[in-house]
C-alpha cells in the first residue's frame, strides 16, 4: 500500500511540475509574440484582428484570410499583407480560440459558428463583401462561410484546404485526447506545451516539405501561441469536429455560386490534397484547381505570387494561372527537404470519392 500512496504521489509531483513549467512557458510565450493587432468584442467573443482599411483607388475587392490549425493570423499576414497593402481592404483575424482570439463561452466550436463570428466581425469593420481567402482547416471555415453567407462572399479561394471527409475519419491520438472533456485540459495543461515545444521545429519541416521552411518561421508567425493550454486545446476540439463538418457540408458545396479558384501542391505532407482539392474541383460548379508539382502545404509563403494572382482573377482581373502555377513549379522544382522524414501519404484509390 505504501508503494502505491508512493506512486501517486510521485505522479502527481510530477504533473504538478509539468503545470508549472506549462505556466511559465505560456507566459514566456505571450511576453515573445504580444497582439500586433486590435481587439473587438464579437457575439461574446472578444477577437484579435489586423485591418488594413481601404485605400484610395484600391484595384481590389476587400479580402478576409482565415487561417488554418496551430495558426493565427500572422501565418498569412507575413507573406501576403505585403502584397496587398494599399490595393485592397484586407482583414486578417485570430479564429475564436486562436491567437490571442477569445474562444467565448459554449460558441464557436464548428465551422458554421466560426463563419458567424467572422461575419460579424466583417460588419464591425464596414466589410459587407469580401473575397474569402481560406489556408487548410481554414478552407472548411471558407466553405461554411459561403455556405451560410452568400451575399457576403466575393470569391473564394482555397490554399491547400481541408473540407472533405476521408479514410477512416482519424486525427493524430493528441488531438482526440486533448478533445475529450475533463481529460482534454489536464493533457493540455500539463504535457502538451514541454512536449509540443520540442517538436515545432520537425513539426514546420513537415508542413513545408518538400518545400524549405523559411528562415526563423515559427518566431515571426508566432506559432508558438498554439502550445498554450487553451490554444492548444481549441485547437485540438478544431481538428477533431472537422470529419463530421465535412461529411456533413461536402454534398452542400455544390450549391456555393461564387467563383472559387483552388491551389494545391501534390506533395503535400498534412492533407489528404486528393481528396480536398480534388474535390473540391469536383463539387463547386466552375471552380479553377490549380494543381502545383513538388508543392507542399503552405501556397501562401512558398507561391504568395500565385496567391495573389488568384485573388486578382475572382476580382475580374484576366490572369493565365495556369501558366504562373508552371512558373512556381520551375522555381520549385528541385526542392526536396523533409523528404526522408515527413510522409506524403496518398488514400486509398476507392476513397477518392466519398461522396
Amino acid at each position: 500500500m505504501n508503494l502505491l500512496y508512493g506512486a501517486l504521489l510521485l505522479m502527481l509531483a510530477v504533473m504538478l511540475g509539468l503545470a508549472g513549467v506549462t505556466r511559465v512557458g505560456s507566459w514566456m510565450i505571450e511576453r515573445r509574440h504580444p497582439p500586433s493587432g486590435s481587439f473587438a468584442d464579437i457575439g461574446g467573443t472578444r477577437l484579435h484582428y489586423v485591418h488594413l482599411a481601404a485605400p484610395t483607388g484600391a484595384d481590389l475587392p476587400p479580402i478576409v484570410f482565415i487561417h488554418g490549425a496551430s495558426a493565427n493570423l500572422n501565418d498569412q499576414r507575413l507573406p501576403l499583407g505585403p502584397l496587398l497593402e494599399g490595393r485592397a481592404e484586407v482583414l486578417f483575424l485570430d479564429r475564436p480560440g486562436h491567437g490571442w482570439s477569445a474562444r467565448g463561452s459554449g460558441n464557436n466550436e464548428t465551422q458554421e459558428s466560426q463563419a458567424q463570428t467572422i461575419a460579424a466581425l466583417m460588419r464591425h469593420v464596414g466589410i459587407a463583401r469580401a473575397i474569402i481567402v481560406g489556408h487548410s482547416f481554414g478552407g472548411s471555415v471558407a466553405a461554411a462561410f459561403a455556405l451560410e453567407h452568400p451575399e457576403m462572399t466575393e470569391g473564394l479561394l482555397f490554399l491547400a484546404a481541408a473540407t472533405h471527409p476521408w479514410p477512416g475519419g482519424r486525427t493524430s491520438w493528441y488531438y482526440r485526447l486533448a478533445a475529450i472533456p475533463l481529460v482534454g485540459p489536464l493533457f493540455s495543461g500539463t504535457v502538451a506545451y514541454p512536449a509540443g515545444a520540442r517538436r515545432l521545429p520537425a513539426a514546420a519541416e513537415c508542413v513545408f516539405s518538400p518545400n524549405r521552411v523559411p528562415d526563423s518561421y515559427t518566431a515571426r508567425a508566432a506559432i508558438p501561441l498554439v502550445l498554450r493550454p487553451k490554444s492548444f486545446r481549441a485547437n485540438a476540439i478544431d481538428v477533431e469536429s472537422l470529419f463530421r463538418f465535412a461529411s456533413r457540408n461536402a454534398p452542400r458545396y455544390r450549391q456555393i455560386a461564387a467563383p472559387a479558384v483552388i491551389i494545391s501542391g501534390d506533395s503535400d505532407t498534412v492533407v489528404y490534397e486528393e481528396i480536398h482539392s480534388r474535390g473540391l474541383a469536383r463539387d463547386i460548379p466552375g471552380a479553377e484547381l490549380l494543381w502545383v508539382r513538388n508543392l507542399g502545404h503552405k501556397p501562401d509563403w512558398i507561391a504568395p505570387d500565385l496567391v495573389v494572382a488568384a485573388i486578382e482573377k475572382l476580382s475580374g482581373r484576366a490572369r493565365d494561372l495556369q501558366a504562373m502555377a508552371r512558373r512556381v513549379e520551375a522555381r520549385i522544382e528541385d526542392d526536396g527537404f523533409g523528404r526522408e522524414r515527413c510522409v506524403n501519404e496518398k488514400p486509398p484509390t476507392a476513397e477518392l470519392a466519398p461522396l
